[in-house]
């Protein structure tokens, strides 16, 4: 049971409410298409009601990302009936994007104002030290603070050897191993103090509802078992918020097996800081690390200080970056978005103190 008077909105956001006379601060907690609920405060308890975009914002929004977001803070008017109007998004501390799946190049926003994100992935079949790359590219350019979370350690013969080889992809990043099963998660539970929010984002069946569960006490959200190839099954269909009895908040996402780049050239470089090193050391500042003369890049493939396999991901994920900062829906929504998150959040922090 939720204890009372929990921080479910920080000071942060309740100054900014202020600016707002006649609305209510809410937080989307969750999102499935175009429908939202959001929680407000009652009483000195959260209360939850359906919730929709106000006509002006949707004719005001100039692309898909702003649009209400799970955990984005909104001031909605609950006046009018049993579904609450959006009328504003505040500002966001954090906000994990994605390119939408299809072929349309357009952004889509998964979740907001995570404090940390909880990549999750599975010691056993799900294993991918490439699409850990993906994720921990997009959770830097979040500004959130991504931790690698791996799961399923039950199922696991070869801990020593996986740990080893996502140590080098996640350089500067911590590594948690957790069993749901033997429910070990004890190492989770300094991130999540009251107040503060994490996400858990993956790919299908990487244990992400089950860990939840566990968090909670509870059998809330739906899992499956595992397939015959020893891959967990997809279970969750939408971003949910819920918040734990001591008051943290656990965002629970949609398995995401294809991650696209949208924006993430910030992200890229802190997640592949070893490379963007080693690129300070060619001889040549145009060096496109080819064979020139005196290439560091080079040189560290062919010392194995750097893997091939690393090295291509680092180059595909760059090159799909790319193509989606040359079309012209990112331009356009370019010209609206927030690009320095820690700047701004420092800046207007003080300001409010």
């Amino acid at each position: 049971m939720i204890q009372k008077n929990l921080i479910i909105f920080p000071p942060y956001y309740e100054a900014l409410a202020s600016d707002h006379p006649g609305l209510t601060l809410g937080r989307i907690v969750l999102q499935e298409k175009g429908l939202y609920h959001i929680i407000t405060m009652k009483g000195g308890l959260p209360a939850s009601q359906p919730a929709e975009v106000s006509g002006k914002f949707r004719f005001e929004s100039s692309g898909p990302s702003d649009f209400p977001a799970v955990g984005d803070y909104v001031m909605v008017d609950t006046n009018n009936g049993d579904t609450a109007i959006i009328h504003r998004v505040l500002h966001r501390r954090s906000l994990f994007l994605r390119r939408a799946a299809g072929t349309a190049n357009t952004e889509q926003a998964v979740a907001a104002n995570i404090d940390t994100v909880f990549i999750c992935m599975a010691l056993n079949n799900d294993f991918n030290l490439r699409r850990l790359e993906r994720y921990l590219s997009a959770a830097w350019e979040s500004g959130s603070i991504p931790v690698v979370l791996l799961t399923k350690s039950d199922l696991c013969d070869d801990l020593d050897l996986k740990l080893a080889q996502v140590q080098g992809s996640a350089i500067g990043v911590d590594i948690l191993t957790t069993s749901a099963l033997r429910n070990e998660l004890d190492s989770l539970l300094s991130y999540m103090a009251p107040g503060k929010t994490v996400a858990f984002l993956g790919s299908s069946g990487a244990g992400k509802s089950t860990l939840i569960n566990r968090l909670l006490g509870e059998e809330r959200l739906k899992t499956g078992g595992l397939r015959n190839d020893d891959r967990g099954r997809h279970t969750t269909t939408h971003r949910e918020l819920i918040i734990l009895p001591d008051g943290a908040m656990v965002i629970d996402t949609p398995g995401m097996r294809e991650l696209g780049m949208w924006d993430a050239s910030e992200g890229i470089d802190t997640a592949f800081a070893d490379i963007e090193e080693l690129a300070e050391a060619c001889r040549f500042r145009d060096c496109t690390h080819s064979g020139e003369p005196g290439c560091a890049v080079c040189q560290a493939i062919a010392e194995g200080t750097l893997s091939q396999s690393r090295w291509q991901s680092y180059l595909k994920l760059t090159a799909e970056n790319s193509y989606a900062q040359d079309s012209e829906s990112y331009l356009a929504a370019k010209e609206k978005k927030f690009k320095d998150i820690a700047k701004y959040n420092n800046a207007n922090t003080r300001k409010r103190k």
